[in-house]
């Protein structure tokens, strides 16, 4: 079962590639493992398809801000992106802040989104939240 979803979801994005009008929309992504967000997005640059980040895009999900170039992103009035430090399970199931992977995060981020964030205290176990007109003035708005 998963090898044929894998091989439905590399048809889609090969026939994607394609089309210049191919986009792939984000509306409610509350991220995860940082090395899949990576490999993810490599995959969708590759691909050449565009980003439209219509909704919630949080955590490891924001690293397609660092993976794809800016005018292939646009964001709708919808768009709040969500940012905190990277973290490990630690004893016990808690989280536990991994310093060197928040880092590498942080300096993947295109200028204007990293002084944004250490306008607001730089990523830490809180969460903070970029949104209109911040975000606008960061990325061009989807064409309607």
């Amino acid at each position: 079962m998963k090898r044929w979803v894998g091989l439905v979801i590399a048809a889609l994005m090969v026939a994607g590639s394609r089309s210049g009008d191919a986009a792939i929309r984000i509306t409610d992504d509350r991220g995860g493992s940082i090395g899949k967000y990576i490999y993810k997005y490599e995959r969708l640059r590759a691909s050449g398809q565009r980003v439209i980040i219509d909704g919630f895009c949080a955590s490891a999900c924001t690293i397609v801000l660092a993976t794809l170039p800016s005018e292939r992103i646009c964001v709708t009035s919808r768009a709040e992106l969500a940012f905190h430090a990277a973290w490990d399970i630690g004893p016990r199931g808690r989280a536990v802040t991994n310093a060197g992977a928040t880092r590498m995060m942080y300096l993947m981020y295109p200028a204007p989104v990293r002084r944004w964030i250490a306008h607001r205290g730089g990523l830490t176990p809180r969460t903070i939240f970029l949104r209109g007109n911040p975000l606008q003035a960061m990325y061009r708005s989807c064409p309607s």
